[in-house]
Order: structure tokens, then sequence, then C-alpha cells
């Protein structure tokens, strides 16, 4: 009688099979669990950092604040709020570093309140032909403006395109909206749809924002020449002084407290209606750092009586309802709202925040334009 023997070279297979795929399971479980830790920690870390920015931007308008209200007014980083964290010797903690940087928005010509003979003014001193400067011109304030009257003899026919539209007859709310208009996407774009130098001399020269005057301290030398006709060498002049340069290097940077120095400065009688002294919407934006972490914050704020964002709604050629391009009344106020009771609740903030950003919201930075 003959004994089975026990297939012992099957059941070897068979258990290695066992352990390779147990392997395999807990490579994939390791590596799945390592990248959902990763996930998890980066936001943490966003988290984190988002909270401490938006505490680093509260002590940066505290500092303004203060500079706002012992001097009247705010005109320059000149006046000592440049480093506002050094200043309140304030640090975010937890091994992280902040950085704080400004941008006069008001130091621009704005939108809103500019003219057509201004943008000529403006796009030729770019060297753009004089026929292409008004028929750019032309097309902005037919976009922008319900009253304005073209001066070109062929308009834009949008409504025939390929995706019908009308020119929404008020300010931009967007740079993106000059993609739709079509000598801006001719002239600020280049052939891939990519906004070009031209485009980002717009942004640097001309504010989404409404404001009545630009600040003359934070200028740029496109502005003075497309609102004064001021040269290079009166520009340079004014530069000089605001930077601290040339023959005001021993000063340091300064700041002008009236048109009238500024006048005195550019080498003329009176400065254009269109300058002012103050700011009147200021761009502050926060990094904060830790390791190779970052979170990135902007934000426009506006002192009482400062600028506004565009309120206007857009209307339609066509339309036969009555004229809506005016900012809506404030409602009724109730019995409720105007109570003693929710008028203690009403927080007197030191200024209007006009736009907020993060990160990726945040658009890439224009390309720096000489100073004035």
């Amino acid at each position: 009688m003959r004994v089975a023997r026990p297939v012992r070279g099957s059941v070897l297979v068979i258990v290695l099979v066992t352990l390779l795929f147990t392997a395999y399971a807990l490579i994939a479980f390791s590596e799945k669990a390592s990248n959902d830790l990763l996930v998890e920690a980066r936001a943490a870390t966003a988290r984190r950092l988002r909270a401490k920015a938006y505490s680093t931007l509260e002590v940066v308008l505290a500092v303004l604040s203060e500079f706002r209200q012992a001097s009247g007014g705010l005109r320059s980083p000149a006046e000592g709020w440049g480093d506002p964290l050094a200043f309140a010797n304030w640090e975010p903690g937890d091994g992280c570093t902040a950085e704080v940087t400004f941008t006069d928005e008001s130091g621009k010509l704005s939108l809103p309140h500019v003219d057509y003979a201004t943008l000529v003014q403006l796009f030729v001193s770019w060297d753009l032909p004089q026929v292409d400067a008004e028929g750019l011109a032309d097309a902005l304030m037919v976009w922008m403006r319900r009253d304005y009257i073209s001066t070109q003899a062929v308009t834009n026919a949008y409504d025939r395109g390929e995706l019908p539209y009308h020119p929404p007859q008020r300010p931009l709310r967007s740079y993106a909206e000059l993609a739709a208009i079509d000598p801006a996407r001719a002239l600020l774009y280049d052939e891939g749809g990519r906004p070009n130098a031209l485009w980002h001399r717009f942004v640097s020269a001309l504010s989404l924002f409404d404001f009545a005057q630009t600040n003359i301290n934070g200028t740029s030398g496109d502005v003075l020449t497309a609102l004064g006709s001021y040269d290079a060498t009166q520009q340079q002049q004014l530069g000089d002084y605001l930077a601290g340069k040339g023959s005001y290097a021993r000063q340091g940077p300064a700041f002008v407290r009236s048109t009238g120095e500024a006048a005195a400065l550019l080498g003329g009688g009176t400065l254009p209606a269109g300058f002012g002294t103050e700011i009147r919407a200021l761009r502050i934006e926060v990094t904060l750092h830790q390791g190779r972490s970052l979170f990135r914050l902007s934000a426009v704020v506006a002192p009482p009586g400062g600028a506004k964002t565009v309120t206007t709604t857009a209307t339609t050629a066509d339309a036969a309802t009555p004229d809506r391009n005016a900012e809506d009344p404030p409602a009724t106020p109730t019995k409720e709202a105007a109570s003693p009771a929710n008028a203690a609740k009403k927080l007197n903030y030191p200024f209007t925040l006009l736009e907020i950003r993060e990160n990726d919201e945040i658009p890439a930075a224009p390309t720096p334009q000489p100073s004035a």
C-alpha cells in the first residue's frame, strides 16, 4: 500500500503568494495613509497661516489708523508706517515670519473718472500710434459710459460676434474684461491671448476703484504725463524728492503735504484738479512664511471719505427700462435696526474694506513702471 506524500511545494507557493499580496496591500495602505496625512498637515498649516495672516493685517491696520489720526490722513510710507510690524514690535510667532508691502491704488488714474482725452494722452505716451491710442480710448469709453458718443466712424459690432454681447456701459470691475474689448484684445494681449507688457502697464496706471483725485505721493510717470503733461525732467525732480535720491539723497524718502508744494517741485504754478496728496485706496499685501509653506493675503482698504468700488449695474443698448445705472438708494431702516440696542452694535472700523483675496486669487504683480 502506497502512502501519498504531502505536496510541500504547492503549499510554499501559496504562502509566498499570500505574503506578496499582503506586502502589496500594506505598502498601498501606507502610501495612501502617508498622502492623507500630508494633505491634512498642509491643510492644518494653511489654516494656521491664514489666521496669522489676518492677525497681521489687523496689526497693520491698527498702525495705519494711528498715523492717520496723528497726521490727519495717510500720504506716503515715508511718514513712518512703511514697516508697520517693526513699528508695533509685533511678530506672528510659532516660527513664522511675515512680510508686508503696500501699493497706493489711488496713485493711479481712477477708471470710473477718467476721460477720453486723458486716456489718449496716456496711450500716446506709451508710443502707440495716434490712431491706435484714439481707437483704444474710444472703445474703453463706449464700454464704460452710457452717455458717451463714439468718435470712431466704425463701431465695434459686439452683438454680431459668435457669442453676441453688449458693452455693459459701466466702469470695469475686472481687468479681465479688457479681453472682451476689440482694440484692447488686439493691443494688450499677445497672439496666445496672454496679457502682454502693455496690459501690465495699463494695470499699473489705471485703477478699478472709484476715487476723485490721484495721490501725487504714490503716482507714476505715466500718470504724470496723462494728467499733467509733465516731461521727463519734471518727473525725475518729483521722483527724486519722493524717493530720497539724487540731490535729495541726504534727506531720504519724503512726501508732499499740499498740491502747492508738489507744483513747486514740478516747476509749475498749480497742479491739475485731478491730483491730490492723500491716499484714497491702499493695497496691503501680507505674506506669511513657515518653513517651505506660505500664505498670501491681499486687501484694499479706504479711509473714511476715500475710494469706493464700482456700484453701477450693466445696461443693454435696447433696454426699455428706466435708467438703473446708478447706485441703489439705501434701504429704509426698520424700527429694529434703528433701535439704540442695535445702534450700539455698530463697529466703528477706521477703514472700509474694498477687496480681499487669498493665495491663488491674487493676480500676478504687474511689471513695475518707473516712479515719478
